[in-house]
Formats: structure tokens, C-alpha cells, sequence
């Protein structure tokens, strides 16, 4: 969910959307790019590019990563020019939409330290550790209010076969050097938050709530301050060395960066480079204070569960439950969705999902549902690249990790043009494992459209066996999804 999406909102300067883009349906609020815009509001738009021009870098895609990347070379660099593109605003894409998990997860470790070692992959997983701790500082220091709380992550089983796979997480997650990661029983899960059937849960430190949006929007005023160009309203349609080509003019410069993320196979000859895949969230009204207490969920903790169709929450500054899932998982030729709108089918299973997991919460309203973007690189691992044959660069796969990723992406960006213009030496995001990494393109249509829709359906199937009792070990369905995506 990067700097391109779909063509269906056109924005005028106010930043207001035109046509019917938030309609309502079944009583909430259905699209309008997601409840955090509706929350915080659309901002107004900056000014399009006018015309050819000129800068040091060019960054293509005005979501986080792409502020991250411009935040930090201006930072090392004041003198550097650096310039945004963006299609419709900045955090259109996911970087508006997500579930607002800072956390420490990337994708893709597992690979890594297949190809480079163990050690390797324990470098990266510190770093992503570490990232969690500079967002916060961050926000901190440039004073952007993105209601931001370090709960941790807890993450549940509520199956014999969950508790299963909980376990083995939680000590694969120890093997990579996570040593303040705690594994808790029933009970202490109980105390933390009141889940229905709860057998266990692993927690980490190395996570925080937050607001998305508010988070975007300071990330791109603060960069702004600090003298970067952001153009919004203008879609790139091609890159090449040194070339970003929008229908305004083209912007020159020694490097050409690609922060696109989900979005990417909008771009000329990238249709087959990263996935598009669609996840889904809803938010409920406000809950009561009685509705609370019988939630718990005091510590804020962001949570998720091990169903292999996975779940992801958080208790909002505002006090609602906004929760997440896969809906229908990818739309046929890599298409994106419709400025958030989502199905009514997917609504009703995220709601049978906060249902399920709080029975006491069956009446409470869902105010709004939206959906969005993230992009899955044929291997499922995130990556960071800079050609310096050609300048160009790019940064993304993140597979629904991307809130602290992207940081950790835009730091490493920043190392990377650095290094390459003599400015800057190797450093140590510049000798982490996914730097550099190349992956094969995904499948011609309908291959990718069969095999994604198939890998999801054999996951809910896996899900549906192991809730209704069939065994304490995870559905042989399971692993066959796993091989088929090229998980494992």
C-alpha cells in the first residue's frame, strides 16, 4: 500500500474525495480508505509536480517507507534535495489502512538464515527489535502525536492444535535472541485479556499501538519542515535510471527510489514483481466501560492469534476494537480495491471473529470497515536494494510486517545512497541479509489468481478442522498451503 492505488478517488485541494466512497451499508461506514482517515480526517492536498525537474533522489511513493527513507536522508544530509512522489496523498496506501502493530516481526528470517547463516538472521531480527524502540523515539523527539503505547505483542492459541504451534514459536522466537519473550498458560492469559477459549499465549515487549494515519501525518509535515518536496496527486507510470516519469513531467536524479510496496504492480514491467494481497479490518463503536471490564485487555497489548488465516487487534485510543484478517486475498491481473471498500461477506467473518473471541461483545456495533493492500514477494521475505549500477533502488515485501519494517527500510535506503555517492561508509544495516536480495517473479495470470485463492481457501479449511477438535497437531491442509505459497 505504497504511492500508487486505485483510480476511482479524485481528490480536489481539500482534500475531499469525491463520489460515493464511504457509503454505508448494514449501518457502519464502508471504505472511505479506512477508519483512521475517518478518525483523524482526510488531509489537503499538496501541490502536483508542474513540470520537469531535478533532484539528488527521487522517492516514488509517499507511504512510510518513502517518508522514512526522505526523514533520514535529510537528517544525515541537510543539503541533500530530496523528492516525494506520491499518486493520490501520502498514506493513501497502507501506511493509512493497517492495523497499527509496531512490532518486531519481518519477513522472510527464516530464508535469510538458510542462505547467510544463523548469525545473519539474528543481526536482523536485533535490528527490527531495536526499530520498535526508534519509531517511538522518533515520535518522541519530532512530537508526533500518534497515540502511541508500548504494550507489547500477545499472541493467542485457542485449540489444542494453536497451543501446539504457540509453543513452537515461542521458542523458535528464543532461538533468534528474543530473551524477554514470555510463554503464558490459561490463566495468566486470562488476566491479560479475556479471550474465549484462550489455552495460551506468548508475549514480547518489542510492540506498540498506534494511530497510522496520525503517524503518516506527522511523518510527512516533519519532513516537509525539513525541506523535502512532496508532490501529491501524481502517479508515476514508469521508472527508469534516473528517471521517474509522471504525465506532469519527469523528475531527474542520480537515484531513482521505489517505495511502492503494494502498489508496485501499477508500475510499467513490475506487474509480476510483488503480489497485491487485500486484508481487511473493522472497527467497532466505542465500548462501554462494562464492556471493557469484561474484555480486560489493560495493558494495550496489540494481539493476534495462530490460526493460520490469521487475526490482528488493537484496543484504540478511543477506546474501540479495531481487528483484522484476510478477506477475499487477491484480486485477478493484481488489481487493488476500491478506496477501501470491502465485501460484506468479509465484514461478517471479521465479526464472527470479535464475537468469537468475546461473547460478551455480540451486540456491539461495527462503525466501519475498509480494506488495503500489501505486497508478497514470490519468496514471502522483505527486501532492501540499491543498484549502483543504475541508481536505482527500492525497498518493500514487508507481507503485512511493514509499520516498524519500513523504518528499518528507510534507514537502510538512507546507508545505501550514502555509501554509494561517497558520502557514507558501510555501516551495519548496510551488511543485514536482506540487503541486496532477489527473488523470482510471481506467476503469469491465472496461475498466481488459482494458487493464492487456493492457499487461502486450504487455510480456512486447516482453521475450521483444528476449531471444531480434529486433532492437537496443526492440518496436514496447513502444509500443503505452506508449499504451495513457497512459505517454507
Amino acid at each position: 500500500m505504497g504511492s500508487s492505488a486505485s483510480d476511482s478517488v479524485s481528490g480536489s485541494a481539500s482534500g475531499s474525495v469525491s463520489g460515493s466512497v464511504s457509503g454505508s451499508a448494514g449501518g457502519f461506514v464502508n471504505g472511505g480508505v479506512s477508519f483512521w482517515y475517518a478518525d483523524d480526517g482526510l488531509p489537503e492536498r499538496r501541490e502536483p509536480l508542474a513540470g520537469d525537474a531535478t533532484a539528488d533522489v527521487v522517492i516514488v511513493g509517499g507511504g512510510y517507507t518513502g517518508l522514512w527513507t526522505a526523514y533520514y536522508l535529510k537528517r544525515a544530509d541537510p543539503s541533500l534535495r530530496v523528492t516525494v512522489l506520491e499518486q493520490k496523498f501520502c498514506g493513501y496506501g497502507a501506511s493509512g489502512r493497517n492495523g497499527g502493530w509496531l512490532y518486531n516481526g519481518i519477513a522472510g528470517r527464516d530464508r535469510y538464515a538458510a542462505l547467510h547463516g544463523r548469525e545473519a538472521a539474528v543481526r536482523l531480527q536485533k535490528a527490527m527489535n531495536d526499530t520498535v524502540a526508534e519509531v517511538v523515539k522518533v515520535t518522541e523527539e519530532e512530537r508526533i502525536q500518534a497515540d502511541v503505547h508500548r504494550g507489547g505483542v500477545l499472541e493467542v492459541a485457542c485449540t489444542p492444535a494453536q497451543l501446539a504451534r504457540l509453543k513452537v514459536f515461542h521458542e523458535h522466537e528464543l532461538s533468534y535472541g528474543e530473551k524477554d519473550r514470555e510463554l503464558y498458560g490459561a490463566r495468566e492469559t486470562a488476566e491479560r485479556i479475556r479471550v474465549a477459549d484462550a489455552v495460551g499465549s506468548t508475549w514480547t515487549p518489542h510492540g506498540a499501538r498506534l494511530h497510522p494515519v496520525k503517524l503518516v501525518k506527522g511523518l510527512a509535515r516533519v519532513v516537509e519542515a525539513l525541506g523535502v518536496v512532496l508532490h501529491e496527486s501524481t502517479p508515476v507510470t514508469e521508472i527508469r535510471p534516473r528517471h521517474a516519469v509522471t504525465p506532469y513531467g519527469t523528475v531527474r536524479a542520480p537515484y531513482v527510489l521505489r517505495c511502492t510496496e503494494g502498489f508496485t504492480a501499477s508500475l510499467k514491467g513490475q506487474r509480476r514483481t510483488w503480489l497485491p494481497m487485500n486484508s481487511s479490518m473493522i472497527a467497532t463503536e466505542p465500548l462501554s466501560d462494562e464492556q471493557w471490564a469484561s474484555v480486560g485487555w489493560d495493558g494495550l497489548e496489540t494481539l493476534g492469534d495462530m490460526a493460520h488465516a490469521y487475526m490482528y487487534a488493537q484496543r484504540t485510543a478511543d477506546g474501540r476494537i479495531a481487528l483484522g484478517g484476510r478477506g477475499v486475498p487477491y484480486r485477478f491481473g493484481s488489481r487493488t480495491d476500491n478506496d477501501g471498500r470491502t465485501q460484506a461477506a468479509t465484514v461478517e467473518a471479521l465479526r464472527e471473529i470479535l464475537v468469537r473471541f468475546f461473547p460478551a461483545l455480540a451486540g456491539v456495533r461495527v462503525a466501519h470497515a475498509w480494506s488495503g493492500v500489501l505486497g508478497v514477494p514470490r519468496d514471502w521475505c522483505a527486501t532492501v536494494t540499491l543498484d549502483r549500477a543504475t541508481g536505482l533502488g527500492w525497498a518493500g515485501g514487508y507481507v503485512g510486517s511493514g509499520v516498524a519494517t519500513t523504518n528499518l527500510a528507510g534507514r537502510t535506503l538512507r546507508d545505501l545512497v550514502l555509501l554509494d555517492s561517497g558520502e557514507g561508509g558501510a555501516t551495519d544495516l548496510t551488511g543485514l541479509p536482506w540487503v541486496g536480495h532477489k527473488v523470482r517473479k510471481w506467476e503469469p495470470e491465472p496461475f498466481r489468481w488459482l494458487g493464492v485463492q487456493g492457499m487461502y481457501a486450504t487455510y480456512r479449511a486447516a482453521d475450521r478442522r483444528e476449531l471444531a477438535g480434529h486433532g492437537a497437531r496443526s492440518s496436514r491442509l496447513a502444509r500443503i498451503a505452506d508449499r504451495v505459497a513457497g512459505r517454507h
